[in-house]
């Protein structure tokens, strides 16, 4: 593990090489931060990797060996990505209507944390209903997200399928779509899918 000081740019380039000198071996979030000198932001310079490069980065989430905290990039070759939709002026319309305070724990921008006061506080755009559950980068679904909620809010304000609901939306999908559910279950569970 070495944090290069040759290779240019801020944590997210940084991140960018470490994962690609690494691929298919399995980095934990000391070693990321560590390679992004540190940076309090290190973990969304990762996620900005996945959604705006489209580096396929896997997490607990994606597979079942996987411990929380833990990252692998299998492959060199990004996927499609989404571009960054929100507009400067969108940004600056929210972060004013919201009075440049977290929505969620009412810290103000560039005073210490409340819940952490060792970091400053730093607001971002925070979907009310995320993209991926068909939310929009309208004003009204956005709200100002300080970095420290932000970590933790992923998907938060959504509601987690019982099993029964799950299964319910798995058989009213195409039989493609149910097909890339499986694929995806196989993926995550490779040696229960063995059996």
């Amino acid at each position: 593990m070495s944090n290069d000081p040759k290779i240019k740019g801020g944590a997210k380039a940084k991140l960018r090489a470490h994962f690609l000198s690494n691929i298919g071996r399995i980095m934990d979030s000391e070693e990321l931060r560590f390679v992004a000198d540190n940076q309090s932001e290190w973990a969304r310079r990762v996620r900005e990797l996945r959604t705006e490069e489209g580096y396929q980065i896997l997490t607990h989430n994606d597979r079942s060996e996987l411990k929380p905290g833990q990252y692998l990039l299998e492959t060199p070759k990004p996927q499609p990505a989404f571009a960054r939709a929100i507009s400067k002026e969108t940004r600056a319309f929210v972060l004013d209507r919201n009075g440049f305070t977290c929505q969620m724990c009412g810290a103000v921008a560039g005073e210490a944390h409340p819940y952490d006061t060792t970091r400053k506080t730093r607001l971002h755009l925070g979907h009310v209903i995320d993209k991926s559950m068909g939310g929009t980068d309208d004003p009204s679904n956005l709200r100002a997200i300080c970095s420290v909620c932000n970590e933790g809010a992923s998907n938060a304000t959504l509601t987690r399928p019982d099993l029964q609901k799950l299964l319910i939306q798995v058989r009213r999908a195409t039989s493609q779509d149910q097909l890339e559910v499986l694929r995806w279950l196989m993926k995550k569970f490779p040696k229960q899918s063995q059996a």
